[in-house]
């Protein structure tokens, strides 16, 4: 696998759907954990109250002391967040519960969708004065499963979002919904803000439904959806019990060369559009 130019500056990706169950936290943990073994330096930010990302990504609620809650309440940078995960290069910003209370708290701040975007943005500078080997490449933000002020920070917030979608029927019901949401951030919130990928997730080959379900996805979505499609596979489910990605529960499993497949074609779709900007702009 190809490593991303470190030249192209970091890229913040949401890893978005209002419903859910469909492996949003999955794909954040392992697509994170993908890319760092590809070489990659990633950070995972929580913005679930719930914190399984974090407890995915073997950090206990004990060990974190520095939360996005105090990012996003202004009493913390994001670097001050940044908690090493067990794989080289992939840190994790924790969540606590705390986070559950944040909407009150900031609910007649005009500037409440861009506090996640002003963290980022001061990120963004301090990584500068990193040696270019040390920099981040990716951020990829969990959301939590409903269009709050969380996800709108983070779409605020983001390059573009990566969206998995659960094979099953009553993930159709969503795709319109979520792409009204994506227009609505374009139009008020962030006009950059693209669908960088779809992802089929739980897809079980011997159903007729699950086939169903990724030929309408891909319908609907054309060439935004991924080649590779995340299996339904019981390793996957159990990682995150033991505290760890799947790459280091169990890296011999489907789901971990589907996880790595991933990380591969993202990479090499943000080749490929870093490449489209370059002659743009020649």
């Amino acid at each position: 696998m190809t490593k991303r130019n470190q030249a192209a500056g970091l890229r913040v990706f949401a890893v978005a759907n209002q419903k859910g169950g469909v492996g949003k936290t999955t794909t954040a943990i392992n697509l994170g954990t993908a890319l760092a073994a590809a070489g990659e330096r990633v950070l995972v930010i929580d913005l679930d109250p719930q914190g399984n990302a974090s407890t995915g990504l073997g950090v206990p609620e004990e060990a974190r002391h520095v939360s996005t809650y105090d990012v996003l309440a202004g009493a913390a940078a994001l670097e001050q967040a940044m908690t090493p995960a067990a794989i080289p290069g992939l840190f994790v910003a924790p969540s606590t519960r705390d986070l559950a209370g944040l909407e009150p708290e900031i609910a007649a701040a005009p500037n409440r969708a861009y506090f996640l975007r002003d963290a980022i943005a001061s990120l963004r500078a301090s990584e500068l004065d990193r040696a270019p080997a040390d920099r981040l490449s990716y951020v990829l933000i969990d959301c939590p499963p409903s269009l709050s002020i969380l996800t709108l920070n983070a779409l605020a917030a983001a390059d573009a979002a990566l969206v998995p979608v659960q094979c099953e029927f009553f993930a159709l019901e969503g795709i319109q919904q979520l792409k009204e949401t994506i227009d609505f951030v374009q139009a008020s919130l962030n006009p950059g803000l693209e669908i960088h990928g779809v992802v089929l997730t739980m897809h079980d080959g011997r159903t007729r439904l699950s086939n169903e379900v990724a030929t309408e996805v891909r319908s609907f979505f054309g060439q935004k959806v991924y080649d590779t499609i995340i299996p339904r596979n019981v390793r996957i489910a159990e990682a995150p019990s033991h505290g760890k990605p799947l790459l280091l529960y169990d890296h011999t499993s489907a789901g971990s060369k589907a996880y790595m497949d991933l990380a591969a074609e993202m990479i090499t779709r943000e080749a490929a559009t870093a490449a489209a900007a370059a002659a743009k702009a020649a």
